[in-house]
């Protein structure tokens, strides 16, 4: 009895960890937290008193019961928070969503958010391939609301989009066709002839082949960490890695890129050997630009309320197993050559210290890219990730040079 007790107690240790964790990362009402709170309470006092090992047994499975409700609880409380007013009150005609979507016949899920309903539509695609950004984008460009209606896409593969498509099954032209479809509904939905297109990182990528495909369905693209050829890229930031840690003395991570080797890596290990050298090439950056939404906050952000638990472990699972599977078959893209002319358009918002899109491949890009109009901005305080490095700056260039150059600015 004393040996069972002691695992019953380890046990509802581990049981308790998602009710703990509710009022910290999700969307459930207090109500039911309490109503989790007081049979928990009620659980405790029998397993304490409990002298038969059928009744210890019983009251574990009533701790499961709870837990198992509040993983689900997570799940259907899952929302992104209203927009409100000084009264913290919602504001006539804002919409503040989060919804599934059916594309192509396949479940998947947006936030759409703004003040006005009646502003243009901004749709934004995310990082990764396999990343979500729901969080981000609503923390750092929340001013983006004040001048449009904002859509953020969870595409498949990514955390509540994760199992939208069997992830071997995915390509370019999936991705593709699914935005295509995403953006008629909004174009429908918002009665907006064309829309606004914003990409970052691998979102760039997705966000160029788009455009090109359908320059009559967007007013203007802009790139946050643009991408133009990946393998080209993955060797000069592999080289640049392997440089950086030589001048720094560090002898360990030296030797094990030595012994990864340059990419491009396919295979078992591959996500690994990529991490290896993304990591120096994020401490880089860092250290040069450590901005408002590096790095180090992306994993906290993942406690945003538009994450059930189901989702948390999803939006891990989907950076991990999209790129693992999804990145190799992006090895022959070269914008320079496959996208040389775009008929929209184009804004590239350059961090100064980007080492993960390399800024001199978006400047060669630039160059000879032929566009309506184009412009190369730079972000002196920024690598990867200016719209978030520098939130203030890209939101003023967003709506004070693109919407004012493509669109006139609506006055209030």
């Amino acid at each position: 009895m004393i040996l069972l007790r002691i695992f019953a107690l380890a046990i509802v240790v581990l049981l308790l960890v998602p009710v703990a964790l509710l009022p910290i990362g999700t969307a459930v009402p207090k109500s039911i937290l309490v109503v989790f709170a007081v049979v928990e309470i009620a659980l405790l006092a029998v397993l304490f008193r409990s002298v038969r090992a059928r009744r210890i047994l019983l009251t574990l499975a009533g701790f499961v019961a709870i837990a198992i409700l509040a993983i689900f609880g997570s799940q259907i409380f899952a929302s992104t928070p209203p927009i409100l007013d000084a009264n913290d009150k919602p504001i006539p005609n804002s919409i503040a969503v989060l919804e599934q979507v059916k594309l192509n016949g396949t479940k998947q899920w947006i936030t759409i958010r703004g003040k006005d309903v009646t502003r243009p539509v901004l749709l934004f695609l995310a990082g990764g391939p396999g990343g979500s950004e729901l969080v981000w984008t609503r923390k750092y460009l929340d001013r983006l609301e004040d001048r449009f209606v904002v859509v953020n896409w969870d595409q498949p593969g990514a955390a509540k989009s994760y199992n939208a498509i069997p992830i071997p099954m995915l390509t370019t032209e999936r991705y593709i066709a699914d935005a295509h479809q995403l953006v008629e509904l909004l174009r429908s939905r918002f009665q907006q002839d064309k829309l606004y297109l914003l990409g970052e990182s691998w979102g760039t990528i997705l966000g160029i082949e788009l455009v090109q495909q359908y320059p009559n369905l967007f007013h203007a693209y802009i790139g946050s960490g643009q991408m133009v050829n990946t393998t080209e890229n993955d060797v000069m930031g592999y080289q640049f890695a392997l440089k950086w840690t030589r001048d720094r003395g560090d002898t360990k991570t030296l030797e094990t890129l030595q012994r990864n080797g340059s990419p491009p890596y396919i295979g078992n290990g591959m996500f690994m050997k990529y991490i290896a050298y993304f990591s120096v090439l994020n401490s880089y950056m860092f250290n040069h630009a450590p901005g408002e939404g590096t790095e180090g906050n992306r994993l906290l952000d993942v406690l945003g309320i538009e994450y059930g638990y189901v989702d948390k472990v999803n939006w891990f699972r989907g950076l991990i197993d999209v790129f693992t599977i999804f990145y190799p078959k992006l090895a022959d893209l070269d914008f320079s050559t496959q996208a040389a002319k775009l008929e929209v358009p184009v804004y590239f918002t350059v961090g100064r210290w980007d080492v993960n899109a390399m800024a001199s491949l978006v400047e060669r890009y630039y160059k000879g890219l032929q566009a309506p109009h184009k412009e190369l901005i730079w972000f002196e305080k920024s690598g990867h990730t200016p719209l978030y490095e520098e939130p203030k700056q890209f939101v003023d260039i967003i709506v004070n040079r693109v919407l004012a150059k493509t669109l006139p600015v609506r006055s209030n």
